[in-house]
């Protein structure tokens, strides 16, 4: 069993380390942008492994003896801090050496590799165990990769710069004639496509530091990502940032973040096993309070 004891689980940190992002990341966490929810049908493969199945001694990772983790570069606030996910630092690291410690592994038993989100999510062999990069769970992409339980409740954002043609809209009507933008291969655009339907065409980037990029130029009115990250985005990355609103779950049903693992690898139901004790501990509840505490966003009608 975890405990919260431990400097890497606890992530205690001075305020300094997460200066930038300070403004972002205060106040109280929004109900329905909690990290955990009570649905844990998200993890793919049959039955519970035993408790002797998830150890390092039986698991079959891709190098013997060592956990092998991926996330894309550059790695983004507040999911991750200074780029570098191997600080513990950041709410996916967090969770990522979390898993990792019920697994069984050490710190020094757990290596990070950069795979771009688009490669992730295709099918065929992994050069790592599992991924964490802020990868929603569809049944579309359960026919390419496994999924574990969920470990984060998503929510769609709409960002922008102050004074522009969207800044002040209170419903998805008033984006119905936006240029927006949003990350290629992810549920933000999907969300741009199949909730807001815009009369103009999605502009798509390879990275959200492209988007941020366009909606400084003005290119683009607006940028859908979700929730923790559009609060990082106009507090740090934007200058006159601001949160237009947040978008209605679909069919009110939560959009999740979940590992991705090959199809029908042999570490999927550990990994979610994994992620299950860490939501019934609260450890996942005390990760999003550190890194993701923050204020609500309005909801666009």
């Amino acid at each position: 069993m975890l405990t919260t004891s431990r400097p890497r689980a606890a992530r205690h940190l001075a305020v300094a380390a997460l200066a930038t992002a300070t403004i972002a990341l205060s106040a109280c966490a929004p109900t329905d942008e909690a990290d955990s929810g009570s649905d844990t049908s998200s993890a793919s493969g049959s039955g519970s492994p035993a408790a002797e199945e998830c150890t390092p001694d039986a698991l079959e990772t891709v190098t013997d003896g060592t956990l092998t983790i991926a996330t894309d570069d550059p790695a983004y606030e507040p999911w991750f801090v200074d780029n570098d996910p191997t600080n513990g630092r950041g709410y996916e690291s967090a969770v990522a050496y979390a898993i990792a410690e019920e697994l069984g592994y050490t710190e020094e038993q757990v290596t990070w590799v950069k795979v771009p989100f688009n490669k992730v999510v295709q099918p065929g062999p992994k050069e790592f165990d599992f991924d964490v990069n802020q990868v929603s769970i569809t049944e579309a992409r359960r026919k390419a990769v496994d999924f574990s339980s969920g470990y984060y409740d998503v929510v769609q954002t709409v960002i922008t710069n102050e004074g522009s043609a969207v800044d002040g809209a209170t419903s998805i009507a008033d984006l119905a004639d936006a240029k927006l933008g949003a990350q290629v291969g992810t549920t933000s655009y999907t969300a741009i496509t199949e909730q807001i339907q815009p009369s103009q065409e999605p502009a798509v980037y390879d990275t959200n530091d492209q988007a941020v990029q366009a909606l400084k130029n003005g290119q683009i009115d607006g940028i859908v990502v979700d929730l923790p990250t559009a609060y990082f985005m106009t507090a740090v990355q934007l200058d006159d940032g601001v949160i237009v609103g947040q978008l209605p779950l679909p069919e009110g049903e939560p959009e999740q973040f979940g590992a991705v693992l090959a199809k029908d690898s042999p570490l999927t139901g550990c990994v979610s096993n994994a992620v299950d004790t860490l939501r019934e501990d609260g450890v996942l509840d005390q990760i999003s309070q550190e890194w993701l505490a923050q204020q609500g966003a309005p909801e666009l009608s």
